[in-house]
């Protein structure tokens, strides 16, 4: 799904999700080839849809949310670690958290404030609660990018959800009317707020931006001990 019209397809299509068979990698044209050939295919979409939503903008704050990062980096570097084998200085650089964040400020030589934010199954949330304190702080916009892989070997035993490759930006603004935009609110966990089936359910992010896309008033994701409420205001 690149455009428009796909996403809001997806959207309108219910919740469940099909799994997506991912050919190639995002062609981030706009980016260096020096610099791009660093990045790898989380990185690409995250820069991808960075350049997509924020044009020539510049001095925009950046968020860059994920929940695993660049873990199959991570997993490459710890293997051939154990094999007494020599790491790689630039797949380190790649594998930390802000990695696509650096690429996309050096690519564009822009100084502008950055964020990488990782919080489990509530890193979208994180992520808004911080582009907000950026808001608040006087910024006038703040780009939020989220993207996410799969877990790699071993650690795709431990997935709590349907996990699928994705990412997308949000150009954030302040709502001065209480009456319009979107409100994000939470409450602890209770003993009627069931976790989502592991098998059934797609990533969080997937499900919010699902929300986002779809027109509904109301959206809520139960996280770890905390139940995050979305709210569209018309």
């Amino acid at each position: 799904m690149e455009t428009p019209q796909q996403w809001q397809v997806w959207a309108q299509a219910g919740p469940s999700v099909a799994p997506i068979d991912v050919i190639g990698e995002p062609g981030v044209r706009q980016m260096a080839p020096l610099l791009r050939r660093r990045a790898g295919q989380l990185g690409k979409m995250a820069l991808e849809v960075a350049y997509a939503c924020l044009a020539g903008q510049r001095d925009v704050p950046l968020v860059f949310s994920s929940r695993h990062g660049e873990v199959a980096r991570a997993v490459e570097l710890l293997s051939a670690l154990a094999q007494g084998e020599p790491l790689s200085p630039t797949a380190f650089g790649m594998a930390v958290h802000n990695a696509s964040a650096g690429l996309f400020s050096i690519a564009r030589a822009d100084t502008a404030n950055q964020l990488a934010i990782a919080a489990g199954a509530a890193s979208l949330e994180a992520a808004v609660i911080e582009a907000c304190a950026l808001l608040a702080d006087g910024a006038p916009q703040v780009l939020l990018v989220l993207a996410e892989c799969p877990l790699p070997a071993p650690f795709e035993v431990f997935e709590d959800c349907h996990e699928q490759p994705h990412a997308f930006a949000w150009l954030l603004q302040a709502e001065s009317s209480p009456d319009k935009g979107f409100s994000l609110t939470w409450r602890t966990r209770g003993s009627d707020d069931a976790l989502p089936a592991a098998a059934a359910a797609v990533p969080a992010s997937l499900a919010v931006q699902r929300f986002m896309l779809s027109g509904a008033r109301t959206f809520e994701h139960v996280a770890n001990r905390q139940v995050w409420c979305w709210s569209r205001h018309a």
